[in-house]
Protein backbone atom coordinates (compact mmCIF):
# COMPACT_ATOMS: atom_id res chain seq x y z
CA UNK A 1 0.00 0.00 0.00
CA UNK A 2 1.14 3.53 -0.78
CA UNK A 3 2.36 5.49 2.23
CA UNK A 4 -0.17 8.18 3.07
CA UNK A 5 0.35 11.63 4.53
CA UNK A 6 -0.98 12.19 8.04
CA UNK A 7 -3.94 14.12 6.64
CA UNK A 8 -4.74 11.39 4.11
CA UNK A 9 -4.37 8.74 6.82
CA UNK A 10 -6.80 10.43 9.20
CA UNK A 11 -9.25 11.35 6.44
CA UNK A 12 -9.27 7.73 5.28
CA UNK A 13 -10.26 6.58 8.75
CA UNK A 14 -12.95 9.25 9.10
CA UNK A 15 -14.38 8.19 5.74
CA UNK A 16 -14.67 4.58 6.93
CA UNK A 17 -11.68 3.27 4.99
CA UNK A 18 -8.54 1.35 5.94
CA UNK A 19 -5.34 3.43 5.86
CA UNK A 20 -1.73 2.28 5.46
CA UNK A 21 -1.51 2.12 9.28
CA UNK A 22 -3.54 3.19 12.29
CA UNK A 23 -3.10 6.95 12.87
CA UNK A 24 -1.84 8.16 16.24
CA UNK A 25 -2.77 11.18 18.31
CA UNK A 26 -1.04 12.76 21.29
CA UNK A 27 -3.17 14.91 23.60
CA UNK A 28 0.09 16.47 24.67
CA UNK A 29 -0.37 20.21 25.26
CA UNK A 30 0.67 19.95 28.92
CA UNK A 31 3.67 17.78 27.98
CA UNK A 32 4.67 20.37 25.38
CA UNK A 33 4.22 23.18 27.90
CA UNK A 34 6.53 21.54 30.45
CA UNK A 35 9.14 20.77 27.78
CA UNK A 36 9.11 24.33 26.42
CA UNK A 37 11.12 27.25 27.72
CA UNK A 38 7.89 29.03 28.65
CA UNK A 39 5.93 29.08 31.89
CA UNK A 40 2.52 27.40 31.88
CA UNK A 41 0.68 30.77 32.07
CA UNK A 42 2.56 32.11 29.05
CA UNK A 43 2.20 28.86 27.12
CA UNK A 44 -1.58 28.95 27.64
CA UNK A 45 -1.97 32.64 26.81
CA UNK A 46 0.56 33.15 24.02
CA UNK A 47 -0.56 31.54 20.77
CA UNK A 48 2.92 31.66 19.25
CA UNK A 49 4.51 29.99 22.28
CA UNK A 50 1.75 27.38 22.31
CA UNK A 51 2.24 26.55 18.64
CA UNK A 52 6.00 26.41 19.05
CA UNK A 53 5.67 23.79 21.79
CA UNK A 54 3.14 21.64 19.93
CA UNK A 55 5.17 21.66 16.73
CA UNK A 56 8.36 20.75 18.63
CA UNK A 57 6.53 17.81 20.20
CA UNK A 58 5.19 16.69 16.82
CA UNK A 59 8.67 16.83 15.31
CA UNK A 60 10.00 14.60 18.09
CA UNK A 61 7.23 12.01 18.25
CA UNK A 62 5.77 12.01 14.74
CA UNK A 63 2.11 11.57 15.66
CA UNK A 64 -0.52 12.10 12.97
CA UNK A 65 -3.12 14.18 14.83
CA UNK A 66 -2.21 17.37 16.70
CA UNK A 67 -4.63 18.79 19.25
CA UNK A 68 -4.75 22.55 19.84
CA UNK A 69 -5.93 22.65 23.44
CA UNK A 70 -5.75 25.37 26.11
CA UNK A 71 -7.50 23.33 28.79
CA UNK A 72 -11.10 23.25 29.95
CA UNK A 73 -11.54 26.91 30.93
CA UNK A 74 -10.79 28.78 27.69
CA UNK A 75 -14.32 29.28 26.41
CA UNK A 76 -15.63 29.66 29.97
CA UNK A 77 -13.23 32.54 30.60
CA UNK A 78 -14.34 34.18 27.36
CA UNK A 79 -17.93 33.95 28.67
CA UNK A 80 -17.03 35.76 31.91
CA UNK A 81 -16.00 32.92 34.23
CA UNK A 82 -13.19 33.81 36.64
CA UNK A 83 -10.10 31.72 35.92
CA UNK A 84 -6.88 31.01 37.81
CA UNK A 85 -3.65 30.60 35.87
CA UNK A 86 -1.66 27.72 37.34
CA UNK A 87 2.11 27.40 37.35
CA UNK A 88 2.10 23.67 36.64
CA UNK A 89 -0.99 22.98 34.53
CA UNK A 90 -3.79 24.49 32.47
CA UNK A 91 -6.00 27.31 33.84
CA UNK A 92 -8.97 26.30 35.98
CA UNK A 93 -12.39 27.90 36.41
CA UNK A 94 -12.89 29.41 39.87
CA UNK A 95 -15.68 31.99 39.90
CA UNK A 96 -18.97 31.54 37.98
CA UNK A 97 -19.96 34.27 35.55
CA UNK A 98 -23.44 34.32 37.10
CA UNK A 99 -24.75 32.86 40.35
CA UNK A 100 -28.33 32.13 39.35
CA UNK A 101 -30.25 31.13 36.24
CA UNK A 102 -32.18 34.36 36.75
CA UNK A 103 -29.05 36.26 35.66
CA UNK A 104 -28.75 34.74 32.18
CA UNK A 105 -29.50 38.10 30.52
CA UNK A 106 -26.21 39.41 31.90
CA UNK A 107 -24.19 37.04 29.73
CA UNK A 108 -22.48 38.35 26.60
CA UNK A 109 -21.47 36.07 23.73
CA UNK A 110 -17.71 36.27 23.13
CA UNK A 111 -16.24 37.17 19.75
CA UNK A 112 -13.46 34.67 18.93
CA UNK A 113 -11.68 37.34 16.89
CA UNK A 114 -11.29 39.67 19.86
CA UNK A 115 -11.54 37.55 23.03
CA UNK A 116 -7.95 37.12 24.37
CA UNK A 117 -8.19 33.43 25.48
CA UNK A 118 -9.95 32.38 22.26
CA UNK A 119 -7.63 34.44 20.08
CA UNK A 120 -4.57 32.79 21.66
CA UNK A 121 -5.92 29.35 20.77
CA UNK A 122 -6.81 30.41 17.23
CA UNK A 123 -3.36 31.93 16.73
CA UNK A 124 -1.84 28.59 17.72
CA UNK A 125 -4.09 26.80 15.25
CA UNK A 126 -3.05 29.08 12.38
CA UNK A 127 0.65 28.55 13.07
CA UNK A 128 0.45 24.80 13.69
CA UNK A 129 -1.62 24.20 10.54
CA UNK A 130 0.91 26.18 8.49
CA UNK A 131 3.95 24.45 9.99
CA UNK A 132 2.79 20.82 9.73
CA UNK A 133 1.09 21.01 6.33
CA UNK A 134 -0.10 17.63 5.06
CA UNK A 135 1.95 15.77 7.68
CA UNK A 136 -0.26 16.79 10.56
CA UNK A 137 -4.04 16.48 10.96
CA UNK A 138 -5.11 19.39 13.16
CA UNK A 139 -7.93 19.25 15.71
CA UNK A 140 -8.64 22.80 16.91
CA UNK A 141 -10.46 22.20 20.19
CA UNK A 142 -13.36 24.57 20.96
CA UNK A 143 -14.06 23.41 24.53
CA UNK A 144 -16.32 23.29 26.34
CA UNK A 145 -19.54 21.78 24.93
CA UNK A 146 -22.91 23.27 25.97
CA UNK A 147 -23.52 21.17 29.08
CA UNK A 148 -20.01 21.46 30.52
CA UNK A 149 -19.75 25.15 29.67
CA UNK A 150 -23.07 25.84 31.40
CA UNK A 151 -21.82 24.17 34.59
CA UNK A 152 -18.88 26.58 34.71
CA UNK A 153 -20.90 29.69 33.86
CA UNK A 154 -23.45 29.24 36.66
CA UNK A 155 -21.34 27.10 39.00
CA UNK A 156 -21.48 23.34 39.46
CA UNK A 157 -23.71 23.29 42.54
CA UNK A 158 -26.32 25.63 41.08
CA UNK A 159 -26.19 23.74 37.78
CA UNK A 160 -26.71 20.30 39.32
CA UNK A 161 -29.49 21.48 41.63
CA UNK A 162 -31.31 23.08 38.67
CA UNK A 163 -31.41 19.71 36.90
CA UNK A 164 -33.55 18.33 39.72
CA UNK A 165 -36.01 21.25 39.65
CA UNK A 166 -38.70 20.85 36.96
CA UNK A 167 -39.55 24.53 37.38
CA UNK A 168 -36.03 25.51 36.29
CA UNK A 169 -36.12 23.61 32.97
CA UNK A 170 -36.88 26.60 30.72
CA UNK A 171 -34.14 28.71 32.27
CA UNK A 172 -31.70 25.81 32.20
CA UNK A 173 -32.29 25.27 28.50
CA UNK A 174 -31.98 29.01 27.89
CA UNK A 175 -28.50 28.86 29.42
CA UNK A 176 -27.66 25.82 27.31
CA UNK A 177 -28.88 27.68 24.20
CA UNK A 178 -26.42 30.48 25.03
CA UNK A 179 -23.65 27.91 25.48
CA UNK A 180 -24.53 26.26 22.17
CA UNK A 181 -24.05 29.56 20.36
CA UNK A 182 -20.79 30.36 22.15
CA UNK A 183 -19.40 26.93 21.28
CA UNK A 184 -20.62 27.17 17.68
CA UNK A 185 -18.81 30.45 17.10
CA UNK A 186 -15.54 29.17 18.52
CA UNK A 187 -15.81 25.89 16.60
CA UNK A 188 -16.31 27.68 13.28
CA UNK A 189 -13.41 30.00 14.07
CA UNK A 190 -11.13 26.99 14.67
CA UNK A 191 -11.92 25.62 11.21
CA UNK A 192 -11.42 29.04 9.64
CA UNK A 193 -8.03 29.18 11.37
CA UNK A 194 -6.95 26.02 9.56
CA UNK A 195 -8.06 23.08 11.71
CA UNK A 196 -9.37 20.01 9.92
CA UNK A 197 -11.84 19.18 12.70
CA UNK A 198 -12.91 20.69 16.01
CA UNK A 199 -13.97 19.22 19.35
CA UNK A 200 -16.27 19.73 22.29
CA UNK A 201 -15.59 18.38 25.75
CA UNK A 202 -18.69 17.21 27.59
CA UNK A 203 -17.27 15.15 30.43
CA UNK A 204 -19.57 16.77 32.99
CA UNK A 205 -22.44 15.21 31.01
CA UNK A 206 -21.00 11.71 31.29
CA UNK A 207 -22.10 8.91 33.64
CA UNK A 208 -19.23 9.62 36.05
CA UNK A 209 -21.08 12.85 36.98
CA UNK A 210 -24.66 12.68 35.65
CA UNK A 211 -26.98 9.77 34.98
CA UNK A 212 -27.59 8.57 31.41
CA UNK A 213 -31.21 9.76 31.86
CA UNK A 214 -30.04 13.32 32.60
CA UNK A 215 -27.64 13.14 29.67
CA UNK A 216 -30.39 12.12 27.27
CA UNK A 217 -32.93 14.62 28.58
CA UNK A 218 -30.78 17.72 29.07
CA UNK A 219 -27.32 17.45 27.51
CA UNK A 220 -27.94 15.38 24.39
CA UNK A 221 -30.45 17.67 22.62
CA UNK A 222 -28.01 20.59 22.75
CA UNK A 223 -25.07 18.45 21.65
CA UNK A 224 -27.17 17.20 18.77
CA UNK A 225 -28.37 20.69 17.81
CA UNK A 226 -24.92 22.26 17.63
CA UNK A 227 -23.35 19.21 15.95
CA UNK A 228 -25.98 19.18 13.21
CA UNK A 229 -25.71 22.93 12.74
CA UNK A 230 -21.95 22.62 12.29
CA UNK A 231 -22.29 19.68 9.91
CA UNK A 232 -24.56 21.79 7.71
CA UNK A 233 -21.69 24.29 7.55
CA UNK A 234 -19.25 21.52 6.63
CA UNK A 235 -17.66 21.48 10.10
CA UNK A 236 -16.89 18.06 11.61
CA UNK A 237 -16.28 17.58 15.29
CA UNK A 238 -15.30 15.26 18.07
CA UNK A 239 -17.51 14.72 21.11
CA UNK A 240 -15.18 13.97 24.03
CA UNK A 241 -16.50 12.51 27.28
CA UNK A 242 -14.12 11.19 29.94
CA UNK A 243 -14.92 8.33 32.31
CA UNK A 244 -17.02 5.29 31.61
CA UNK A 245 -19.28 6.58 28.86
CA UNK A 246 -20.18 3.07 27.64
CA UNK A 247 -23.91 3.49 28.39
CA UNK A 248 -24.25 6.69 26.36
CA UNK A 249 -21.92 6.00 23.43
CA UNK A 250 -24.86 4.98 21.18
CA UNK A 251 -26.45 8.35 22.00
CA UNK A 252 -23.19 10.18 21.31
CA UNK A 253 -23.11 8.55 17.88
CA UNK A 254 -26.64 9.83 17.21
CA UNK A 255 -25.52 13.44 17.68
CA UNK A 256 -23.73 13.13 14.34
CA UNK A 257 -20.23 13.64 15.74
CA UNK A 258 -17.75 12.03 13.35
CA UNK A 259 -15.27 11.38 16.17
CA UNK A 260 -15.84 10.21 19.74
CA UNK A 261 -13.05 10.90 22.22
CA UNK A 262 -13.36 8.06 24.74
CA UNK A 263 -11.65 6.92 27.90
CA UNK A 264 -9.97 3.71 29.06
CA UNK A 265 -12.84 3.09 31.50
CA UNK A 266 -15.18 2.22 28.63
CA UNK A 267 -16.05 -1.32 27.62
CA UNK A 268 -14.00 -1.51 24.43
CA UNK A 269 -16.05 -4.25 22.78
CA UNK A 270 -19.29 -2.38 23.45
CA UNK A 271 -18.06 0.95 22.11
CA UNK A 272 -16.59 -0.76 19.05
CA UNK A 273 -19.98 -2.29 18.29
CA UNK A 274 -21.77 1.03 18.81
CA UNK A 275 -19.43 3.05 16.58
CA UNK A 276 -18.48 0.59 13.83
CA UNK A 277 -19.07 2.22 10.45
CA UNK A 278 -20.65 5.29 12.06
CA UNK A 279 -17.96 7.19 13.97
CA UNK A 280 -14.22 7.10 14.63
CA UNK A 281 -12.92 6.48 18.14
CA UNK A 282 -9.98 8.56 19.40
CA UNK A 283 -8.31 7.07 22.48
CA UNK A 284 -8.60 5.15 24.72
CA UNK A 285 -5.37 4.33 26.59
CA UNK A 286 -5.13 5.41 30.25
CA UNK A 287 -3.11 8.66 30.13
CA UNK A 288 -2.02 8.64 33.77
CA UNK A 289 -1.42 5.13 35.09
CA UNK A 290 -0.24 3.62 31.80
CA UNK A 291 1.26 6.33 29.58
CA UNK A 292 2.57 8.69 32.25
CA UNK A 293 3.45 6.27 35.06
CA UNK A 294 4.03 3.00 33.23
CA UNK A 295 7.03 1.75 31.28
CA UNK A 296 7.44 1.72 27.50
CA UNK A 297 6.57 -1.99 27.62
CA UNK A 298 3.36 -1.18 29.53
CA UNK A 299 2.42 1.34 26.86
CA UNK A 300 3.17 -1.11 24.06
CA UNK A 301 1.09 -3.82 25.73
CA UNK A 302 -1.87 -1.45 26.24
CA UNK A 303 -1.67 -0.21 22.65
CA UNK A 304 -1.64 -3.75 21.25
CA UNK A 305 -4.57 -4.76 23.46
CA UNK A 306 -6.57 -1.78 22.23
CA UNK A 307 -5.67 -2.39 18.59
CA UNK A 308 -6.85 -5.98 18.89
CA UNK A 309 -10.35 -4.85 19.87
CA UNK A 310 -10.82 -1.42 18.28
CA UNK A 311 -8.64 -1.81 15.20
CA UNK A 312 -10.45 -4.41 13.05
CA UNK A 313 -12.52 -2.79 10.33
CA UNK A 314 -11.02 0.64 10.93
CA UNK A 315 -12.57 3.52 12.84
CA UNK A 316 -9.69 4.11 15.27
CA UNK A 317 -7.14 6.85 15.88
CA UNK A 318 -4.88 5.49 18.62
CA UNK A 319 -4.02 7.72 21.56
CA UNK A 320 -4.71 8.59 25.17
CA UNK A 321 -8.22 8.69 26.57
CA UNK A 322 -7.69 12.26 27.78
CA UNK A 323 -4.98 14.90 28.19
CA UNK A 324 -1.56 13.55 29.09
CA UNK A 325 0.02 14.65 32.38
CA UNK A 326 2.90 17.14 31.95
CA UNK A 327 5.52 14.74 33.30
CA UNK A 328 4.76 11.94 30.80
CA UNK A 329 8.13 10.37 29.80
CA UNK A 330 9.25 10.86 26.21
CA UNK A 331 10.16 7.16 25.92
CA UNK A 332 6.55 6.23 26.63
CA UNK A 333 5.26 8.56 23.92
CA UNK A 334 7.74 7.12 21.43
CA UNK A 335 6.51 3.65 22.42
CA UNK A 336 2.90 4.64 21.78
CA UNK A 337 3.57 6.11 18.35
Amino acid sequence: MTTLTAVERCETVLAGGIPDRVPTDLHDFRVAALASEHSFPRFMRDGEAHAEGLVASWREFGHDMLLIDNGTATLAEACGVGVELLEDSAPVALEPAIHSLDEIDRLVLPDPATSPPLLASLTATVIVAREVGQEGFVMGIADQGPFSLASMIVGMEEFLVAQMDPGARDKLHALLDFCEEAFYRFAVAQIEAGAHVTSMGESIAGPDVCSPAIYREIAWPHERNVTQRLLKDGVRLQNHICGNATWIVPDMVETGAVILGLDYKCDLSAIKEATQGRATIVGTIDPSEVIARGTPDDVTEAARAELAILGPGGGLILGAGCALPPETPADNLHALV
